[in-house]
């Protein structure tokens, strides 16, 4: 999720200081300065104007982002794209300054304790925006991992498509496509002239992605398929009309600008594409670097320091894969056990049905033992699904997407069946448990689902707790018995394993300057991971900096507040109760956290043993 802010529709009564919202079909302009200042400002005490700024995020959010809009379940602007353009760009930042502003002038001192904290936060976040500013982190928007040529086909999953007038708003979209396109062009020709280029390996991954595209006939590409779901709530009639409509648009708008993207890429981005990976090799690439550290692990660690993390960890994870290994009884080293799990036949599927149906088992035998760790449990379902092929090859092993508030759809796990001897059985559990329950579903259904929390602690996050809280998820299986095979576990030590190599690896290619075979080489050592799966890594790593170094420091935070809580409460402990307060209140700082904590642990000892 973008941490920038967004757009809003909104209007003021400035007489009144009532919000009066514009119709769902008028796009209002953004408000002037002026007005701004008469809305934060009408009569109203600080809590009123600080929750009336809040409401305005919210509506210059769904505004300004309509793909996210509708995304969360507001159909207002289903017709609409983001604009992407430079100069929609730079309003926003103006917006984002004029939007610090408007919250500095709000009297802190007269806010209620939970307000205090929503201002503090609100800041935060608006804080960390401004600071990357001057990154410009648009002028490199396409990787293999992200980028409107993978993520524009996925709208069709949140996309109401039941009616005529809804495919109407379908089509609206479909025919923005090439502007936003004409844009990211103007934007990566930008990042050139600054030497701001993804390397060759990377771009090379993404050419081949829009080929997967381009490479279908229209009635077989992700855009035509809604017409081909039996539950289409169209006439005969209706969807004839449709079909030659939407081939027509597919074959004269869509793919002309694919490939437009691809000449692009193919002729002028990649010649100057650099062969090495690593953000150092950027003008800026130190300073950029450590503030991506700052950003993902919200603590003031040097990669340095993160890099040594890392080979502490991986020691350690090492010697309790050998004792696992020596419970199994196999007599060789670990290394060749590593080596057996690959290549053994019978720790891999061979048909994708087989592998979707092991996880669904998986799915269901964990949400059936999740009462015994949380006393809140979200109201929101999390289902499965099968990664697009579009995106497969050069995804990881498998994504969460939440659900909308309004819970008009499910959240999704999403599993990567591409390359079946690349997906081990043995670690199906562990990934369950990491990207849907209890991992990343429960901690953003819970906050979606608590009503006190304003808009923006719903939908930002630090990556540490987000991701720190997945990893930590992962280990709840051996207290649940969802580990009772010793494979499984060893599969969760090897998954523990490949987080701490990321601190390894990414500071290694961002800070000491590895080489992607330097990088390949230390992961094939420590993880029993698939070739597939570690070229992916290490891709990953390269196009999204920073972020992978979130996953073992949150992890390792949740397990030392956990700790704390058990030295300090002893039989009082109660695992339902502590997994509760590190979810009820959304994303916080670890800092935050430990204050709540704190708060709780001095209750509990206040109250007498039952």
């Amino acid at each position: 999720m973008k941490t920038s802010i967004q757009r809003s529709v909104l209007t003021v009564l400035a007489t009144t200081g009532i919000l009066c919202f514009s119709s769902p079909n008028t796009q209002a302009a953004l408000m002037s300065p002026p007005q701004a200042e008469q809305y934060i400002h009408a009569p109203a005490d600080a809590n009123q104007q600080l929750a009336r700024l809040f409401q305005y995020h919210q509506e210059y959010s769904m505004f300004q982002y309509p793909e996210w809009a509708t995304y969360e379940g507001d159909h207002r602007y289903d017709d609409r794209l983001t604009d992407n353009s430079e100069k929609a760009v730079q309003s926003r930042i103006q917006d984002l300054h004029r939007l610090m502003s408007l919250l500095q002038k709000i009297p802190t001192d007269s806010l209620s304790a939970e307000n205090k904290l929503n201002h503090s936060l609100f800041k935060a976040m608006l804080s960390e925006a401004l600071a990357e500013v001057s990154f410009q982190f648009h002028l490199t928007p396409i990787t293999q991992q992200h980028g409107l040529h993978i993520d524009f086909p996925q709208i069709i999953e949140s996309q109401p498509l039941q009616t005529l007038a809804d495919y109407q708003k379908y089509l609206a979209r479909l025919r923005g496509f090439e502007q936003q396109v004409n844009n990211e062009i103007a934007h990566m020709r930008q990042g050139m002239a600054k030497k701001w280029l993804m390397p060759r390996f990377i771009v090379e991954q993404v050419l081949e992605q829009i080929s997967r595209i381009t490479a279908l006939k229209p009635e077989q590409s992700p855009f035509y398929s809604p017409l081909l779901r039996p539950d289409s709530g169209l006439s005969p009639a209706e969807k004839a009309q449709l079909s030659g409509t939407l081939k027509d648009l597919i074959q004269q708008s869509l793919m002309p600008a694919y490939e437009k993207l691809f000449t692009f890429i193919q002729q002028e981005y990649l010649p100057q594409a650099p062969e090495m990976p690593g953000i150092w090799t950027w003008s800026d690439g130190e300073k950029r670097y450590s503030h991506l550290i700052k950003t993902h692990t919200g603590t003031a660690m040097t990669a340095d320091q993160i890099h040594a993390l890392g080979l502490q960890e991986v020691a350690r994870i090492r010697a309790e894969m050998e004792k696992v290994k020596n419970q199994l009884g196999f007599q060789g080293t670990v290394d060749e056990f590593n080596h057996t799990l690959k290549t053994d036949p019978r720790f891999y599927y061979t048909q994708k049905a087989d592998l979707m149906a092991g996880y669904q088992k998986i799915l269901d035998q964990m949400n059936a033992k999740l009462p015994q760790l949380f006393g809140t449990l979200p109201l929101a379902r999390c289902e499965l699904k099968e990664m697009e092929e579009y995106r497969a090859k050069s995804a990881p092993q498998a994504y969460y997407y939440s659900a909308p508030e309004d819970r008009s759809r499910p959240a999704w796990f999403y599993v990567n069946a591409y390359d079946l001897p690349s997906r081990p059985k043995y670690t199906m559990t562990a990934l369950t448990l990491h990207e849907a329950v209890p991992g990343h579903h429960f901690q953003i259904a819970i906050a979606q689902e608590r009503k006190h929390l304003p808009f923006f602690r719903k939908h930002t996050g630090l990556t540490a707790f987000t991701e720190g809280w997945a990893l930590y998820a992962e280990s709840l299986g051996a207290e649940t018995g969802m580990y009772t095979d010793p494979y499984q576990y060893y599969g969760a030590l090897t998954f523990e394993i490949w987080r701490a190599c990321r601190l390894v690896v990414d500071t290694g290619i961002h800070h000491k300057r590895w080489s992607r075979q330097m990088a390949v080489d230390f992961m094939r050592k420590y993880t029993p991971n698939s070739e597939l799966d570690i070229q992916s890594e290490i891709d990953r790593y390269t196009a999204w900096p920073g972020q992978a170094l979130a996953y073992k420091i949150g992890e390792l935070r949740f397990k030392e507040l956990r700790k704390k809580a058990q030295t300090a409460l002893g039989k009082q402990f109660e695992i339902r109760e502590f997994h509760d307060l590190m979810l009820k209140n959304g994303v916080l700082p670890f800092e935050q956290l430990e204050t709540e904590l704190d708060f709780w642990l001095e209750q509990k000892r206040s109250q007498k043993p039952k």
